[in-house]
């Protein structure tokens, strides 16, 4: 395989953009996004065997087990994220490590539907905060300890919405490449 197609495998959708002007339009479709995600991962998945759940999505990535079970370590850090910027003055948040997360005995052992219900409880609660936020909510900010960059809650809520997209797209690809759709 070459690099080109392993970068086609590993961003299927392009890399995350944020767009400079963010409308109330954009806020919405991405509020929906992270609406509808929990559904879609569980439609996708539900008649997956454990031999295809334990498939890499490209080569040397992840399973989709582990795939699933990143999206809910990703999704409650970007909730709380979300949360200490709405309660704090710009605080800085904590990062985590997604390949050592991913490596836990946790994201390789457990099974996926730990994670399904977790994503689909985690996304209504965010929902309803997001749905409930004002346009002045969304300018808030949290600063990431790593790149030292601020991101405001509208951006965070664009990068999100790509995320969930994203890892959606990858596990989309290699039910089609495989023919288990």
């Amino acid at each position: 395989m070459t690099t080109e197609e392993i970068e086609d495998l590993k961003y299927p959708i392009g890399k995350s953009k944020v767009p400079e002007k963010i409308s109330s339009t954009d806020i919405q479709k991405w509020i929906s996004d992270i609406s509808e995600l929990p559904l879609k991962f569980n439609n996708a998945t539900r008649t997956l065997t454990k031999e295809q759940l334990d498939t890499p999505y490209r080569p040397e990535g992840w399973t989709l087990k582990q795939l699933l079970h990143h999206i809910a370590d990703s999704h409650m850090n970007g909730l709380l994220r979300f949360k200490w910027a709405l309660t704090e003055d710009e605080p800085t948040i904590k990062a985590f490590d997604e390949k050592q997360f991913a490596d836990l005995d946790d994201s390789k052992l457990a099974p996926v539907e730990i994670s399904l219900d977790l994503i689909s409880a985690l996304h209504a609660k965010w929902v309803i905060l997001l749905e409930n936020m004002s346009v002045s909510d969304f300018e808030k900010t949290f600063v990431h300890p790593v790149s030292g960059h601020r991101f405001t809650l509208k951006e965070s809520l664009a990068h999100y919405s790509w995320h969930g997209r994203h890892h959606f797209a990858q596990l989309e690809n290699l039910l089609k490449r495989k023919g288990w759709q």
